[in-house]
Order: structure tokens, then C-alpha cells, then sequence
């Protein structure tokens, strides 16, 4: 038989010489440049048929591409490669068997030198095509070394995991670098799986959580790392810290191998219990010695630093009884200290016991029951339930007798120092009777009959199961019970009320003014969560004075039980309310179709998350046209942050008060978070065009923060690194702290409210309480009725007095903003300078006899009190808080006076 077969046909005739791979090249970058991806993708499948040798052949063309596949997200040899490996489906005979081992051998290592780039899907295929997991592990070993004597860390991080090579690489060599450069991911990607690795991960980062660490000493052992301001900033023992007790929790990890994250957690823990008690005052004496004993545990410098602190916060006086209490060495104590302790009589060296648990009342006092929700029982009706036989009467009862039960739980807080808290009390509540589990009786969490009773009750469809927020429970539940791990609990019959609260919220926007005022609280309500459901439906809010209180402390106080008890059975008489009038609320007339049809919420999510896929469709097209953009977020820190320009290695330290931005319209809720924090921010509205961002950035020097299609035109109207584009699927608190963390704001207690909210000014008017009366009467907001309280003398003093310039009020936690004189409001009309009257009609009469100051925005009018809002922004936010002891010594201080 003749041979017929042309040149260009080719690797079934070894002895063909085939198309040159440096024309095929050329030809295919020819196309790439012109961006004729139609006329590449034929002209590839035509050329690959004609090689001679094609695995040989694709790497010499590979070898030729500009860069070795770096820099850009979508390159011509990434786009080649996925071209080579379609055509490979259709040509089976060509295989890497299908050459002498020699040949192998020559085309892997080839194919080993070009993994230099960290796209996955160029990594991946070249390791399939050129199966290199085959090869000795000591060469790929070597070449992973190679890289990172390259200074190529990230790709060779990524190339050892694609090969699993970690267990043949030495941990710090490979992770170290990684977390120098902001890559605390892909460190974690690096150990995943890997328990031995895993460990010895957290276990360096806790020991960089030590006060004597030096990062600049680590620094010297990669020299040609350059450390960046925002890398230093993440390697800060706060943040280094909370990196610890994340990957303790993901990688099941016992924390007693963590001794200097812990002792730092704690620390923190303690500044926040001295500001909550001593700045803040929003926990009472018990509470908060509870919490600090349990955090300060055995741990002498701990109780040093406890002793320190209370001799700042409240005198010498409380610091000499707490060092006797831990018995701290002479030596260590503050100045005064031992002098103090010397000169207490003997009924003051011991901190006193309040006995409270045996003398509080039931009945709380008269304002108390004014002020709060009271349940409908008399002390009789709750029954703790400690044993098996007390158990048997609560199942009878509760499973037998009940359609409706009112179920919380409650659990000792932990401040972060365990991750998931077992739950210490179980409350459930029936129509006239609460009873009590206490899983810290001795035997009866871990009794078989316990773990049946919680089985039935929740499987149990005939009865319904009222919670709120049920979620957290059911947690703590798993964390109890690990039986419920290996069996999980059957959940029939729930009904999660946070879901009709939401339900009831969302409605609110669209109800009519007249609607009843006794059913919506304004956005300025201190209450939130369970407490503004009560106070919307019955009227009143819980008292959650002893929400963070010892839960496994007994024997418990009355005043704890009353409100364990209040907290389920509240929950009956919501949902009684709530079905008599369900349209009232805006609620379908089943309440239980709530909890299993798709909330609102649910729905707006997904269209997001659509949204989300579509822009991320659209950004592909582009790319795959050649387009340029901005690399996807590659850690953490970057992630849902895309900016023009990386912020500069020398960012200082910023306070709140310094960064100015506008919102697009977009990114309202970011924006409202951010003017909480004291930023300086600008709201687009609904109807505005995203350019007028452009506009005032360029006139008022502001950054943009955007999300989505208008970040590409937006930043080309203004300088580079002045327009950030944030991820819309995120929440607008993770948002947040995005922007803090990216600006490096510090952020401290002071800034939080030091602006309002309403319309930026951080200029505010303190308006004490007698003239707050006095100007309510005179807009006729305050009848002689609603105020009863007061004395005939403040009663008959005159409206020309409202205001006088003396007027002083005390130092308030909002030190960052700007008071402005009291005497500068008309008398006459109660207006600002500017024009703004004060709203007034927003003071409810009944927070007079609770609130002594109030404070009213100069611009707007809006007016603001203390509430417990203030506690809560406090702990969304506290992983980017700074509560040092200098920031609150002088606000301890001011408290004392």
C-alpha cells in the first residue's frame, strides 16, 4: 500500500512531520488579538489534528504565550488549553500511555515547569492531560520548593494542594508567607483535611496571639516579603485572636491548646464587662459579678488586670476587696491598693452577697409593672423540674393535656470564649402554668428520660411549638445533646414568631397613617427583637434587665426566674392576640403558613442571589471578548470588596469622623450603618441617577460606594481608589465592616450615635428632661394627666424660662459630636436656627419619668434618648471595636463625678 497520507495528517504516521507548532501558535494569538473567538475555536480543533505529537506540541505552544499565563483572569493559553482538551474528547488515541515511559517522563516535567499560575482550571487540566500526580513525589516536591525560592508562594500553595503534597511539605515554610501576604485562606485551604496540620496551624497563630510576639522577627525569616499596612493590620492579636476561635470551632480543635488566644478573649471579655457596668451601666452589680469571675476564672493576670481596672472605674475602695478575694501577691497589687486592704473593717474585705434569691418579692414593684409586660401568674403556677418524677407530672401535663407551648431557653453567655453555649434552663409555658427544666440538676440534663421528653415534645405535630428566633435554640440543643447529633430531632408543628414578626415589619411601610399607633413602634423604638413584638401586640415591652445574667448559677433569683418565665409565656398571649386579628396585623388568617411558605425575605434573597448570577454571567462574556476588569476578591478581607485602587501601604489610622462617602442608592442600609458609626455619609435617593454620586465626590471629596454595573462607569469619573464596589448579597453590617476595615477606621465607643442618622449633622442640642415637659405642653403634646409626677413647682414655673443658657448636662458616652448652645432655640416656635422645629410628636409622654436628657439633632429636629439600641450596636460591632482602657478612663471617670 502506498503512503497517501499529506504532512499535515499526522499522529497516526509517526514518521509525518505535521503542522509546526510555532505556526499553529502564531495563527491562534492572531485570532486572540483580533477577538475573533469563533474563527480561534475551529481554527484550534483543525490545527490540533495536524500535529505530529500533540502532547509535545501543546507545550511548546504554551511555553510561547506572553507571561506563562500570569496577570490577567483569562488568558490565550488558558483559552488554548481548554480548546486542546474539547478536541482531546473526540481524539482518544492520544494519551500520555500511549509514549514510552521516557517520553512521559520528559513531557511531565515540561508540563511542571509551566504550573506557575494559580488559575484552577489551567492547573487542573494541565495535571489531568500530563497526569503529574503520577510522578515521584520527591520531584514534585522539589519543584514546589523551587517555586517558593521564587518568592511564588501563593502558586505554590496552590499547586502542593492540587497535588496533595501537603504531609511532604513543611507546614510553616508553606503557611508563614501566605498569612505575611493576606492569604490567611489559602493557608487554611493548604491544612483542611489534615488534622496533624490543621492543629499545628492554630497553634502558631495562637502563639502570635502572645503580647510579647514580634511579627517583624518572622518577617526577617521571609525578608522578601514587603509587609503592607493592611497585612500588619491582620496581624494584630485582636484580629489574630478571633482567626483562632474560628478555626478552633471549624477544625474541632480543644481550645486548652490555645492558651494566649484565650487569655486575650477574655481580657477583651473583661474591658467589655468594666464599660458595660461602670461607662454604659446597662448591667446590674450580680450580673456583672457573675460574668467576671467566670471570665477572670484562675487566671492571675487576669485578676491583676480586674484589679487595675476597678481601681480606675470606681476607686480603691471595690479594688482591695476583689485583690483579697484572689489573694494577689503584695507585689503585684496597684498603689493604694494594699494600704486599702489594710484599713477595711472585717464586714467590708469580703464582696457582699446580695441574698437577693431569698428577699426579692414575686410581685415586682408598682413602675415595674407600669413600665413592663407581667405575666398572669401567681408563683405557685411555675414549677421547676429537676427530677425524673417532677418530669413524669410536666410530660402528663405538656404532652397529654396541651395543643400550644410556649418554648424558650436559656444559656450562660460565654463571650465568645466557648463557641456554641449548652443550654442551662428549658422553659415551657401552657395556659395557666410555666414549668422549668433545669438541665444544671445534677443527673437530669443526661437522663434517658429528659432526652425522650424533648424527642416527643418536638416531633409531636399535634401540638404546636411557639419560639422566637428558634434557630439559636435548637444550636444550644445540639450542643447539649449529642444524641440529637447521631439520631437528629424530628421537628413537626413549630412556629417561629420571628418569622411573623418579619412578616408584621415589612407590612409596616405600607399601612396607612391611621392605622392603630398601639400596633407599630417607630423606627425609633429602643425595643427590638422578641421585646418590640410584645410591646407592638400587648403593649408593653419585656424587661430584659437579667437577659445576661448566670443561667447556671443556683439557686437562681426571682427576679431571673420571672423573667425565664416571662420570656415563654408571652409567647402564648402574642399568638392569642395575633389569631383573634390576624388581618389587623397584615397576617394571613393561618399563622402557621408562615413559618412553611417562603417569606417575602426568602424570596427577595433569591432574586438577588439572580441578580448576583447574571452580573457574574455578563462580567464572563466580557472577559471572554478581552475585556479588562478588576480581578474577583482573592481572601477575606478583600471578599464582596472590589476597589480601583488597593488603599496605600501607608493608610493611617482614620477616627470615623475623617471618612466621607456617598451611598448610592443602592446601599442605603450600609449607609444608615455607617452613619450610626460616626462616618460622614452621603444618601443618595431612589429617584437619583448613580452620577450624582460622581458629582458629589468630586465637589465634596468623598469616596463612592457602590455595588454592581454602575462601579464601571462611576470610576472612570473620578480618581483612582476613589470608588469601592461592594458585594449587594451582603449584609449591610458585613458591609460595614468591610468599609471600616478597608479604610482602617478605628473605631471606638464614643463615635457610635455621634451623628445622626436621619440627616448626617454630628451637631447636637441636650435637652434635660424638665424642658422637655415644658415644651411638649406647649405644642399641647403633654396633657396634665401624663404627667403626674412632677412637683407643683416645676409645674408652675414659666415657658419664658425654657431655655437658659446655664443649662449643663452631664457628660454623655457621645463625645465625638458637637453640642450646640441651648439658648440658640426660638422659645416661641421651638425651631433651630436653620428652621428645623423638634419633632416633638416622636417623644413618647411615658419615657419622661425614665429619661433624664435628650438629645436633638440642630439640623433635622430628630430627637434621640438613651435606650438599649446603644448596647446592641456595641456587640454587632464588636470584632472591629476598640475598648481599650484609655479610650474609657476618662468616660469611668466622668461617671464617678
Amino acid at each position: 500500500m502506498s503512503d497517501s497520507s499529506t504532512p499535515e495528517m499526522n499522529h497516526t504516521n509517526p514518521g509525518a512531520v505535521g503542522l509546526d507548532p510555532a505556526v499553529l501558535r502564531d495563527q491562534l494569538f492572531e485570532l486572540w488579538n483580533r477577538k475573533d473567538l469563533q474563527t480561534l475555536h475551529w481554527t484550534a480543533l483543525q490545527g490540533f489534528s495536524k500535529l505530529s505529537e500533540p502532547l509535545e506540541a501543546l507545550l511548546t505552544i504554551l511555553e510561547g504565550c506572553p507571561g506563562k499565563q500570569r496577570g490577567r483572569s483569562h488568558t490565550v493559553g488558558q483559552h488554548i488549553l481548554m480548546e486542546f482538551q474539547s478536541w482531546m474528547k473526540e481524539s482518544p488515541q492520544v494519551t500520555l500511555s500511549s509514549l514510552s515511559e521516557q517520553q512521559a517522563m520528559a513531557l511531565q516535567q515540561r508540563a511542571l515547569s509551566l504550573l506557575t499560575d494559580t488559575q484552577p482550571n489551567f492547573v487542573e487540566s494541565l495535571i489531568n492531560i500530563y497526569q503529574l500526580n503520577s510522578l515521584d513525589p520527591a520531584i514534585l516536591r522539589l519543584h514546589i520548593i523551587r517555586l517558593q525560592a521564587l518568592h511564588c508562594y501563593k502558586e505554590a500553595a496552590v499547586l502542593a494542594i492540587k497535588l496533595k503534597l501537603q504531609k511532604e511539605l513543611d507546614m510553616e515554610e508553606m503557611c508563614v508567607p501566605l498569612i505575611l501576604q493576606n492569604k490567611l485562606p489559602l493557608a487554611e485551604s493548604f491544612v483542611i483535611g489534615h488534622n496533624h496540620l490543621e492543629q499545628r496551624l492554630v497553634t502558631l497563630l495562637d502563639l502570635w496571639c502572645h503580647p510579647s510576639f514580634s511579627v517583624e522577627e518572622i518577617s526577617m525569616r521571609f525578608p522578601r516579603i514587603s509587609l503592607t499596612k493592611q497585612c500588619m493590620s491582620q496581624i494584630q492579636p485582636k484580629l489574630l485572636t478571633k482567626q483562632v476561635f474560628r478555626l478552633l470551632e471549624k477544625f474541632n480543635i480543644d481550645q486548652g491548646l490555645c492558651p494566649n488566644a484565650l487569655h486575650k478573649r477574655r481580657l477583651d471579655s473583661l474591658r467589655f464587662l468594666m464599660y458595660k457596668r461602670f461607662v454604659d451601666k446597662s448591667m446590674t452589680e450580680e450580673n456583672w459579678s457573675d460574668h467576671v469571675q467566670y471570665v477572670v476564672a484562675d487566671d492571675l493576670e487576669l485578676q491583676i488586670h480586674l484589679v487595675e481596672m476597678l481601681v480606675r472605674y470606681c476607686g480603691l475602695q471595690k479594688a482591695a476587696q476583689w485583690s483579697l478575694r484572689y489573694n494577689i501577691p503584695r507585689n503585684r497589687l496597684p498603689s493604694g491598693v494594699w494600704e486599702t486592704q489594710q484599713s477595711l473593717p472585717p464586714g467590708l474585705q469580703q464582696i457582699g452577697r446580695s441574698g437577693s434569691a431569698q428577699t426579692e418579692q414575686w410581685i415586682p414593684s408598682r413602675s415595674h409593672c407600669q413600665k413592663f409586660y407581667q405575666v398572669p401568674l401567681t408563683k405557685d403556677k411555675v414549677h421547676f423540674v429537676d427530677s425524673p418524677e417532677s418530669l413524669q407530672r410536666c410530660r402528663n401535663i405538656v404532652l397529654k393535656e396541651c395543643d400550644i407551648v410556649g418554648v424558650d431557653m436559656e444559656w450562660q453567655p460565654t463571650f465568645g470564649c466557648i463557641s456554641t453555649q449548652q443550654v442551662a434552663l428549658i422553659q415551657l409555658s401552657v395556659l395557666d402554668q410555666v414549668f422549668l427544666l433545669d438541665l444544671c440538676a445534677n443527673g437530669f440534663c443526661q437522663h434517658p428520660d429528659t432526652i425522650s421528653f424533648i424527642r416527643s415534645l418536638f416531633s409531636e405535630r399535634n401540638i404546636l411549638k411557639l419560639g422566637y428566633g428558634m434557630s439559636g435554640d435548637l444550636k444550644c440543643l445540639l450542643a447539649t445533646w449529642h444524641q440529637l447529633l447521631e439520631e437528629p430531632l424530628r421537628m413537626e408543628g413549630m412556629l417561629d414568631l420571628l418569622n411573623v414578626h418579619q412578616k408584621i415589619q415589612r407590612r409596616k411601610v405600607n399601612r396607612t397613617q391611621n392605622g392603630p399607633k398601639d400596633v407599630l413602634v417607630g423606627e425609633d423604638s429602643a425595643e427590638k427583637g422578641l421585646s418590640l413584638l410584645v410591646q407592638q401586640v400587648l403593649g408593653r415591652p419585656l424587661d430584659k434587665t437579667e437577659q445576661m445574667s448566670n443561667w447556671e448559677k443556683r439557686p437562681l433569683r426571682i427576679s431571673q426566674i420571672r423573667y425565664a418565665v416571662a420570656d415563654a409565656y408571652c409567647l402564648l398571649d402574642v399568638y392569642s392576640v395575633l389569631s383573634r386579628n390576624p388581618a389587623y396585623f397584615g397576617l394571613p388568617a393561618d399563622l402557621r403558613s408562615i413559618s412553611s411558605s417562603q417569606s417575602e425575605k426568602s424570596a427577595d434573597n433569591k432574586q438577588k442571589e439572580k441578580h448576583a448570577k447574571q452580573m457574574k454571567q455578563a462580567h464572563g462574556k466580557e472577559e471572554c471578548q478581552g475585556a479588562q476588569r478588576i480581578s474577583p476578591p482573592r481572601s477575606d478581607t478583600e471578599k464582596g470588596l472590589l476597589c480601583g485602587e488597593k488603599p496605600s501601604e501607608d493608610t493611617p489610622a482614620l477616627p470615623p469622623q475623617q471618612l466621607r462617602v456617598v451611598c448610592d442608592n443602592m446601599l442605603q442600609g450600609l449607609g444608615r450603618y455607617l452613619r450610626c458609626l460616626g462616618v460622614d455619609v452621603v444618601m443618595l435617593e431612589n429617584t437619583d441617577d448613580h452620577r450624582v454620586a460622581a458629582k458629589l465626590a468630586q465637589a465634596e471629596g468623598r469616596f463612592i460606594l457602590t455595588c454592581g454595573q454602575p462601579f464601571q462607569s462611576l470610576r472612570s469619573q473620578v480618581g483612582e481608589g476613589c470608588c469601592l464596589s461592594l458585594d449587594c448579597s451582603e449584609k449591610a453590617r458585613d458591609q460595614a465592616v468591610q468599609v471600616l476595615r478597608h479604610f482602617n477606621v478605628q473605631l471606638t465607643p464614643s463615635d457610635i450615635f455621634s451623628r445622626c442618622q436621619a440627616c448626617n449633622s454630628d451637631q447636637y442640642a441636650a435637652v434635660p428632661r424638665k424642658d422637655m415637659v415644658r415644651m411638649l405642653k406647649q405644642k399641647g403634646f403633654l396633657q396634665d394627666q401624663d404627667n403626674t409626677n412632677y412637683t407643683q413647682q416645676q409645674e408652675e414655673e414659666k415657658l419664658g424660662d425654657i431655655l437658659t443658657p446655664s443649662v449643663t448636662p452631664e457628660i454623655p458616652r457621645y463625645v465625638q459630636c458637637q453640642w450646640a448652645p441651648l439658648s440658640g432655640l426660638d422659645p416661641d416656635t421651638l425651631t433651630f436656627p436653620g428652621g428645623a422645629p423638634v419633632q416633638l410628636h416622636t417623644v413618647p409622654p411615658a419615657l419622661l419619668q425614665r429619661i433624664p436628657l435628650f438629645y436633638v439633632c440642630t439640623r433635622c429636629g430628630k430627637v434621640f434618648w438613651e435606650g438599649s439600641h446603644f448596647g446592641r450596636v456595641l456587640a454587632m460591632f464588636q470584632d472591629v471595636l476598640h475598648i481599650t482602657d484609655e479610650d474609657t478612663e476618662s468616660a469611668a471617670a466622668a461617671q464617678q463625678n
